[in-house]
């Protein structure tokens, strides 16, 4: 299993892990929330009890000290009594600098015929009242609270998670700076010296094919050399022909993959598209797809390049007959650690995503695949600098 899958993996984990905390926060409160909606339901049952027995009591023996105190005691739960025809007779816990507005308590009271069915009170001269009643305060904070707790829990994650990403990735980035430098330090000796005995050897007149090939690798060894010892520094674009970077490229590759691997070129090569590139990185992006593309075809198949010369910009093709990719994976490919082989690193698609999109403000992506038949990355450069 790739470090990418392992990731997502754990990132898909961690997700089930929140959203069944999420849910079990909003269950446990919404039994919460209920019971507290049975316990003020049985608050004004018996505060309208209460309403009923003071008024069917003989005010002149009756002792009106303990229904008085269960109606003076309700100081949460918005409440609105009316009549058989719906005209309001009362109210309690409103807002009271709002009260005196007629338009305020008629909203109150429809919005209270939706939340709670209404209490009768029936007296003993078969007139009705009727009681409706809101939630409290307490029950509408209980309600909604799980909900705000929830939304605080993912902004705060999506926070440590960045800061974390933010943090992590400068680490690593000083650690890969610094052995990339040191990495062209340490090769640009032998390379050197590898360059020293070419001109012995050609001197004595070894075989000049062999010798070819030999300072395209030793050239190749110094480009190399140079990409690492730029890396953590702003890597300067010119404007180059983008034909011969694409030849350049493509000729060492082609003496260099298997012999039933075809590279065919859909451009003029004479002609000259000029394009601001940095031609060391581009060749290395160039690289990376056609190594992706073999490594897809196993050893057998098509390279087929096709440059589009467009008024503002320029679109390079790289198609392959291997075995495609699943539409689901389009944009994963682009990311560090994927991969499809048993020892790859998963970085250079990686790679050279970052190069045409950050230094070379262009874009790559995947323009089309079949399963079985094979893959399409498309290249835009812009023609000028910054479009």
């Amino acid at each position: 299993m790739s470090i990418y899958q392992t990731k997502q993996r754990w990132k898909l984990g961690l997700f089930v892990l929140a959203v069944l905390i999420g849910f079990s926060s909003i269950l446990v409160t919404n039994h919460i929330a209920k019971s507290l909606a049975r316990e003020e339901r049985k608050k004004m049952e018996i505060w309208a009890e209460a309403t009923r027995e003071i008024a069917d009591m003989d005010s002149e023996i009756a002792d009106f000290t303990f229904y008085l105190r269960v109606i003076q005691d309700n100081e949460t739960v918005p409440v609105i009594v009316v009549d058989q025809d719906q005209n309001i007779l009362d109210h309690r816990n409103l807002s009271p600098s709002r009260t005196d507005n007629p338009g305020y308590l008629h909203k109150q009271l429809t919005a209270m015929k939706k939340q709670n069915t209404p209490i009768e009170i029936e007296f003993f001269d078969n007139v009705s009242q009727f009681i409706y009643y809101g939630d409290s305060r307490l029950l509408v904070w209980l309600v909604y609270y799980p909900y705000i707790q929830l939304l605080v829990i993912v902004l705060f994650l999506f926070a440590a998670y960045y800061a974390f990403n933010v943090s992590r990735k400068a680490e690593q980035n000083q650690v890969w700076v610094g052995m990339s430098k040191e990495t062209a330090h340490q090769l640009a000796t032998p390379t050197s010296s590898l360059m020293a005995w070419l001109e012995i050897m050609k001197e004595k007149q070894e075989d000049s094919a062999m010798l070819d090939e030999l300072e395209k690798d030793i050239i190749r060894l110094e480009k190399i050399t140079a990409r690492f010892s730029k890396i953590g520094s702003r890597p300067q674009v010119k404007e180059e022909n983008i034909n011969a970077v694409i030849d350049n490229a493509l000729d060492y590759l082609r003496a260099r993959s298997p012999k039933k691997i075809i590279f065919e070129k859909k451009y003029n090569d004479t002609g000259k598209v000029i394009v601001p590139v940095n031609a060391p990185l581009f060749d290395w992006v160039i690289e990376n797809v056609c190594k992706n593309a073999l490594d897809a075809m196993e050893g057998q198949g098509i390279i087929t390049i096709n440059l589009e010369n467009l008024e503002k910009s320029v679109h390079i093709d790289i198609s392959d007959s291997g075995k495609g990719v699943p539409r689901r994976h389009f944009s994963t490919i682009f990311k560090p650690g994927y991969t499809t082989r048993r020892n790859g690193w998963g970085l250079g698609l990686s790679l050279s995503k970052r190069i045409i999109e950050q230094y070379h403000n262009g874009k790559i992506f995947v323009l089309n695949s079949i399963l079985g038949t094979g893959t399409t990355i498309r290249i835009i450069l812009n023609k000028k600098t910054g479009e």
